[in-house]
């Protein structure tokens, strides 16, 4: 789908003279300092901030309303030799924060277990059908990691049955907070805690910040040793790469590089990756995925303890099953695409008037439609509900898009709903078969009040127009500096308008377009992931307007630049 290119406004003269100084003290490119202030660094101690990540730049854990009486509790439970059990979520962000607090626990001697949810048997989060589970195991104490804060029967019933529960999430809470002995959320209605936008695995570092330093062995030793952990689980719950979850990434990424976590050297190294050069989409593409696929396909269990473990021989053999996982979830990604594909295109055969897409199925397997429902997204640009049935109960996933607020939309239509949680642009939900008309058609309605149709159309915010003359490996030096790369620090997204295609374009691997453009005499490669289709409309000596990022390509005996195509503008 085409999209609509937002070009950047115009600099006032007060924002050209901060581009003067910037460009004064930093020394850098006129460009660099124009992206800089364009990414809302408005001061030269914000810029120096931004490219040195520093754990100095982490906020007090203290600040957080509850986390003095979580730590209090904790370590009484830790003195008493109480069974502790983390319980977790299925997806990377809950396997990764449940091995940081296990492993971390462990360090000071913890009696310890952990407890993943089944995704077909339980459920997403904290579920009635998996506490006598954990109370088998013995524990007196949960700490719930990447989930809880909307779990009010459930902790009722965890209070009722004699055990204590220290919930740790992210995820928006309802009006009513259930009875946990402490929530740690930070965004909690009138929290102090400065940034709200942690995953979270990040809120479990806090909290094993917090039980650290109570303890009397804080150093930056013991504060780095989780990082690669934090900075995986972070970057794959794409929540914004700014603020501390900026600092987790930059050091985090560094300790994968070095080599700290076995089990993530071996998921690594059976993603084929280049551990040298490991950035944010090496685990959004590469690790993520594999991660995920153990609890989409079986059980998330396997990826805590490939995460946890201590000898090599072991995390091979982990890997080396979660990657046969993850086989079969790519076959099944694609053969659920279609399908849906086809629903959709049956369903809704006037797409101008549809405002948003609920499909379901008893066919489907219900690991693989959050990951389908994206793809949907991608292909359509409206908010989609892809449900799974098996007798008559469904469990669903959605998706957004734009700015639009799907959590706000179940909630309003939450009566139909059996349960149901989330965020903004994600949201996982359980529903009866005899409810899915009257929920599809209240959230219709809903979609179509609160979503401007306008936004149908996908923007493209331009960053800066470039002309090829401009870019060289001066600058992209320096745009390699804005890394991390991820939600809210995109990229810088270019374009050059009347580029002529100068060879005959052609298709790799999956859908993903190959061509080289000229302008004014310089040439520029161009790889255009998922625009295979453009290929029956390009042709040799074509002027086009292309919209695309910047990067160093790896192929050949010497890093070249490379752009990657983000939309194309045919002329007429």
């Amino acid at each position: 789908m085409e999209k609509e290119w937002i070009a950047p406004a115009e600099f006032t003269d007060a924002e050209n003279k901060l581009v003067e100084e910037f460009i004064e003290v930093f020394r850098c490119p006129p460009l660099i300092a124009k992206l800089l202030l364009r990414a809302g660094h408005d001061s030269t101690q914000q810029v120096e901030d931004f490219f040195a990540s520093q754990l100095s730049h982490l906020h007090d854990p203290m600040l957080f309303e509850d986390m003095d009486k979580a730590v209090t509790r904790i370590v009484q439970a830790l003195e008493n030799k109480e069974k502790i059990c983390i319980y977790g979520d299925y997806d990377v962000d809950g396997t990764t924060a449940t091995a940081l607090l296990f492993l971390g626990l462990s360090r000071v001697g913890a009696q310890i277990d952990f407890y993943i949810p089944h995704r077909m048997i339980d459920g997403y989060g904290l579920s009635l059908s998996s506490l006598d589970a954990v109370k088998e195991k013995g524990a007196s104490l949960i700490i719930s990691v990447d989930c809880g804060v909307n779990a009010l029967e459930e902790i009722k019933a965890i209070n009722a049955m004699g055990m204590e529960i220290i919930v740790t999430d992210h995820h928006n809470p309802k009006d009513e907070l259930p009875p946990a002995y402490a929530i740690i959320n930070p965004k909690l209605s009138g929290t102090r805690y400065p940034f709200q936008h942690l995953a979270g695995v990040g809120v479990a570092f806090k909290l094993l910040m917090a039980i650290y330093d109570r303890l009397g062995i804080q150093s930056e030793e013991n504060t780095l040793k989780y990082l690669d952990l934090v900075a995986v689980g972070t970057i794959a719950d794409i929540v914004p790469l700014t603020g501390e979850n900026r600092v987790f990434a930059s050091i985090g990424l560094q300790h994968l590089i070095d080599k700290k976590n076995l089990g993530l050297n071996a998921l690594i190294q059976i993603s084929g990756l280049n551990q040298k050069t490991l950035d944010t989409n090496d685990i959004v593409f590469g690790i993520a995925p594999r991660i995920n696929a153990a609890g989409r396909m079986g059980s998330a269990s396997l990826a805590v303890e490939l995460l946890i473990s201590r000898e090599e021989g072991t995390s091979e053999e982990l890997a080396e099953s979660i990657e046969r996982h993850n086989s079969l979830r790519q076959q099944l990604d694609q053969r659920t695409f279609h399908e849906a594909c086809e629903i959709i295109d049956k369903k809704y055969k006037n797409m101008a008037t549809t405002s948003c897409m609920v499909i379901s199925s008893d066919d489907w397997h219900p690991g693989v439609i959050g990951i389908v429902a994206s793809m949907l997204v991608e292909k359509y640009y409206r908010p989609v509900i892809m449900i799974s049935f098996k007798e008559g109960f469904g469990s669903g996933s959605g998706r957004s898009m734009g700015d639009f607020d799907l959590f706000a939309a179940l909630k309003h239509t939450e009566h139909n709903l059996h349960s149901f949680g989330g965020h903004k642009y994600a949201v996982g939900l359980t529903i009866y078969q005899e409810y899915i008309d009257r929920f599809e058609n209240e959230l219709t309605r809903y979609v179509q009040e609160h979503l401007n149709m306008a936004e149908i159309k996908p923007p493209l915010p331009i960053d800066h127009e470039l002309e090829l003359y401009d870019i060289n490996s001066f600058c992209l030096d320096w745009l390699e500096r804005f890394a991390p790369f991820g939600p809210a620090n995109n990229r810088p997204v270019f374009s050059t308008q009347g580029v002529t295609v100068i060879n005959y374009p052609y298709n790799v691997g999956r859908n993903h377009l190959k061509l080289k453009v000229v302008k004014d005499g310089i040439h520029l490669d161009l790889i255009g992931y998922n625009l295979g289709d453009y290929l029956s409309l390009i042709k040799k000596n074509d002027v086009i307007d292309i919209a695309y990022t910047l990067e160093y390509s790896q192929f050949g005996s010497k890093p070249s630049i490379q752009g990657k195509l983000k939309d194309i503008h045919l002329r007429k």
